[in-house]
């Protein structure tokens, strides 16, 4: 059975690099870290950095939730990600964007109304 989203895995060329990338993007260090594994929690999901992998910006597409989208892809720009896909309102009051980390992942984000975020925290 299913159960729902748990972890989001990103492959990384340079672990140590990442897992200090992602300590600045999210304020907080991992609570997992070896050196085969580095896991982020994040709202009551995992962002896991992988070292030695294959890093992309094709298929499938991990959306973290915001609580306001303009704000957030400031702060990733900032800190050094590249603009893939520009802030875009898909309707319902509902935005996302996608920029690409320093190591060469899709980092997607959504601002959407009809979740609650504060409920996630």
């Amino acid at each position: 059975m299913i159960l729902g989203l748990r972890t989001v895995t990103y492959p990384v060329s340079d672990l140590v690099a990442a897992t200090a990338w992602y300590e600045k993007l999210l304020g907080h260090a991992p609570y997992f870290a070896e050196p085969f594994y580095v896991g982020f929690s994040v709202g009551g999901f995992e962002l896991g950095l992988m070292p030695d992998g294959q890093s992309g910006t094709t298929g499938s597409q991990a959306l973290w939730g915001v609580a306001d989208a303009d704000t957030a892809l400031a702060r990733l720009l900032e800190l050094g990600a590249s603009m893939l896909e520009p802030l875009t309102d898909v309707g319902g009051g509902i935005r996302v964007a996608s920029v690409k980390d320093p190591f060469g992942n899709r980092f997607g984000i959504i601002e959407n109304p009809t979740f609650n975020i504060a409920d996630v925290r």
